[in-house]
C-alpha cells in the first residue's frame, strides 16, 4: 500500500490525480502511458521496423540557431490566424512523414517518386508543405542553412497544437533530412481509416508504439475533417441502424462531394479532449475511430481521457514526443536540405526539373 500511495502522490504531481480518483484502473494505465518504452513482448516477439531515436536534445540548435522556435511560432500563428484549418494540415503531415521511416521530411520531397503522390497521402494539405518551405526560408534567412526540414515540421506542429487551444509539449531537435522519399511499400504501411483495432493496434506496435499511444494520437482528431469516401465504409453496414452515420451519408448524397466532414462535430477547431466524448455518444466519424471502443484497454482511456482534459495532455505530451522520435534502420542519417525542403542538396542544380 505504501508503494501505491508513493505512486499515486507522484502521478498527482503530473495532473492525473483527478483521472486517479475518476477511475480505479487508471493509475496502472497512467503509469504504462507515462513509460510506454517498446519491448519484445509488447510487439507480440516482432522487432518494430522503426525505432525511437535516442540522440536529439532540446537545444540542438543553441548556438547555431538560438532563435529558431520563436521564428517558428510566429510564422504558424501568423498562418493560422489566415486559415485554422493548416492547424490540421500541419499535424497530418508530420505524422505521415513520421509513420513510414521516422521524422526525416522524407514526405517533402518533389519528383516522380514524392510520397506526395502516393495514394496514402492524397489527402494531405498541399497548404501545410508550402507553409514547411516558407518557414525555411525565413529561418536559413536568420541563422543560415544549419536548421533542417525535418526539425522544422516538427516545432510547426507543436505549434499548430499549442495555437488551436493544446498544451506545449517538449520538441528535441536534431533531425535530418532524407535524401530520398520513403517507398511506397513503407508509406502503404500508414494505417487506414478502414482498420478494425486489431489492424490499428499492429501497425502502431510496428512502430514502436502502443495502445495507449494509439489512443492519444488518435485524440489529433479533435480537429480538421475527412472526405467522405474516408468513412464511406461505415454505410452499408450501419446507415439503417445508426443516426449518426445516417446522418454522414445525407451530407455526403446531398452535399459537395468535396467538402470535409468535421472529425470533431462538438468543437472542431479547437484542440482539446472533446473528441473522446464524441466516441462515448457513438459519434465518431472514421470507422478507425469508433474502433477504439473495440479493445477493452482503449475503451478505458477513452472513457477516462473523456473526463479529464489534463489526463488527455499528458499522455498526448508522451506519445507526441514518441511520434516525433521515430527513426527508420537507417538511423538518423542524410542532411540539411539548403535549397528547398522539396529538393534533396545533390539534386538542388536541376531543382528547375522537379
Amino acid at each position: 500500500m505504501n508503494v501505491m500511495a508513493w505512486k499515486a502522490s507522484m502521478l498527482a504531481m503530473l495532473g492525473l490525480v483527478a483521472a486517479l480518483l475518476s477511475y480505479p484502473t487508471a493509475l496502472s494505465m497512467a503509469e504504462a502511458s507515462l513509460i510506454s518504452m517498446p519491448t519484445e513482448d509488447v510487439h507480440r516477439g516482432h522487432a518494430p521496423v522503426v525505432f525511437l531515436a535516442e540522440s536529439l536534445t532540446p537545444d540542438y540548435y543553441a548556438d547555431s540557431c538560438p532563435d529558431v522556435r520563436g521564428l517558428v511560432r510566429s510564422a504558424v500563428g501568423e498562418a493560422l490566424q489566415k486559415d485554422i484549418a493548416l492547424a490540421a494540415g500541419l499535424i497530418r503531415l508530420f505524422y505521415h512523414d513520421c509513420f513510414p521511416q521516422g521524422c526525416d521530411a522524407s514526405i517533402l520531397l518533389a519528383g516522380a517518386e514524392s510520397e506526395l503522390q502516393m495514394w496514402p497521402n492524397r489527402f494531405l494539405q498541399r497548404a501545410a508543405v508550402q507553409l514547411i518551405e516558407d518557414i525555411r526560408i525565413k529561418v536559413h534567412h536568420a541563422c543560415g542553412p544549419v536548421v533542417s526540414c525535418a526539425d522544422i515540421m516538427a516545432l510547426a506542429t507543436h505549434d499548430a497544437v499549442l495555437k488551436s487551444g493544446g498544451q506545449s509539449y517538449l520538441v528535441p531537435l536534431g533531425r535530418l533530412d532524407s535524401l530520398e522519399p520513403a517507398p511506397l511499400s513503407t508509406v502503404s504501411e500508414l494505417p487506414l481509416p478502414t482498420f478494425n483495432i486489431s489492424q490499428l493496434i499492429e501497425a502502431f506496435e510496428s512502430r514502436s508504439l502502443d495502445v495507449t499511444d494509439l489512443v492519444a494520437l488518435s485524440g489529433a482528431h479533435t480537429i480538421g475533417g475527412a472526405h467522405c469516401t474516408s468513412y464511406a465504409d461505415r454505410f452499408a453496414g450501419e446507415a439503417n441502424s445508426n443516426e449518426f452515420v445516417r446522418m454522414l451519408l445525407h451530407n455526403c448524397t446531398t452535399g459537395d462531394i468535396r467538402d470535409k466532414q468535421d472529425l470533431d462535430v462538438t468543437t472542431p477547431n479547437k484542440f482539446d479532449d472533446k473528441y473522446f466524448g464524441n466516441l462515448e455518444a457513438g459519434k465518431g466519424v472514421l470507422n478507425s475511430d469508433m474502433q477504439l471502443l473495440h479493445d477493452p484497454r482503449a475503451m478505458e482511456l477513452v472513457k477516462g481521457i473523456a473526463e479529464n482534459q489534463w489526463w488527455f495532455w499528458n499522455q498526448f505530451d508522451t506519445s507526441i514526443r514518441k511520434l516525433g522520435q521515430l527513426q527508420g534502420p537507417q538511423g538518423n542519417a542524410g542532411e540539411v536540405r539548403t535549397i528547398s525542403c522539396s529538393v534533396p542538396n545533390h539534386k538542388s542544380s536541376n531543382v528547375g526539373e522537379v
